[in-house]
């Protein structure tokens, strides 16, 4: 589950390696976000590899879709899984995703979301 205040690890190429949780944008007045969520973040490292050449830049604000959480998640299938880290995606604001690639592995319940492209910028599905 992340909140506001929560540290993200950025798993795309845009060049962003951490952000800080500002937000969370979907209902009202609500709290946690879990897989699948967009939130409102604020870059707060880059990679150090390509710091001039990164799509993004420090202390910018970008959406972003949450793609792992430490804390475990139940799929519909009845099979829970859980990830070593709290990990994000960043977007622009047409809802379109900043990077070209993505990092590891994503859950498979990302197959029945609007963000269906996700999965073939990904390295592999978790069931």
């Amino acid at each position: 589950m992340i909140q506001h205040g929560t540290y993200l690890n950025i798993v795309d190429n845009s060049g962003a390696k951490t952000a800080l949780c500002i937000k969370v944008v979907s209902g009202f007045a609500r709290r946690y976000a879990s897989i699948g969520d967009i939130i409102v973040v604020s870059i707060k490292s880059l990679r150090t590899k390509r710091r001039l050449l990164s799509k993004a830049k420090k202390g910018e604000i970008y959406k972003a879709v949450i793609v792992r959480t430490k804390v475990g998640k139940q799929h519909f299938s009845g099979n829970k899984f859980s990830f070593f880290e709290n990990s994000a995606v960043l977007l622009v604001k047409q809802k379109k995703f900043l990077g070209t690639k993505i990092f590891g592995a994503i859950p498979q319940s990302f197959r029945y979301t609007k963000f269906l492209k996700i999965i073939s910028l990904s390295a592999g599905l978790i069931s």
